[in-house]
């Protein structure tokens, strides 16, 4: 097992830094991954892992750690460079489909941050999501598309829909209100 000095002195390590190099770390934050080495950028510290190789599969993740946080490291073995354009192959339909994937989820996570509004608002709103469908129009919490909950957001500024839906919204709101209320108060 290597060790690297705390100011990031890797010269002594060049040769288990070099790529294709697999390598056991684990991290002065605690967390122990296993990982082949693409490439080490001695001016910046950086060290670019590809975890994976292990299991053969076609799925890997690129890791970038900067290596004044490796508490230690155990070298595991040598193969081929990972980016070897001979062994190297990048499905661009199914990275092109992931990248399209997470676009569509982050605007979905967006949709659902109220604009303009108080924290508390948006811990209502987040509460009344677990269980009902919900949207933001303007400042306005719609509820399944039929009840409006309007600032200052409790009980009595629920208006519109089904006397059941209706009654649902304000006991959700009464709820979550007292949730808030002692989580204010330190009852945590």
């Amino acid at each position: 097992m290597a060790t690297l000095d705390g100011g990031g002195n890797n010269n002594n390590y060049a040769e288990e830094l070099a790529v294709g190099c697999m390598l056991s770390i684990r991290t002065t934050l605690g967390d122990q991954f296993e990982g082949q080495v693409v490439t080490f950028d001695r001016s910046s510290n950086i060290l670019v892992l590809q975890e994976g190789f292990k299991h053969g599969g076609t799925r890997r993740n690129i890791r970038l750690l900067k290596t004044n946080y490796i508490k230690d490291f155990t070298f595991l073995g040598q193969a081929d460079d990972p980016l070897d354009p001979t062994n190297c192959y990048l499905d661009l339909n199914a990275l092109q489909s992931r990248e399209e994937l997470a676009l569509r989820q982050a605007e979905a996570d967006a949709e659902r941050i109220g604009v303009g509004v108080t924290s508390e608002a948006q811990s209502i709103f987040d509460a009344l999501s677990k269980t009902l469908p919900v949207r933001w129009d303007k400042t306005v919490i719609v509820v399944m598309n039929e009840v409006r909950v309007s600032s200052p957001y409790n009980s009595e500024s629920v208006i519109g829909g089904t006397p059941a839906a209706n009654d649902r919204v304000k006991k959700v709101l009464e709820l979550e209100r007292k949730r808030l209320q002692l989580r204010g108060t330190g009852g945590q």
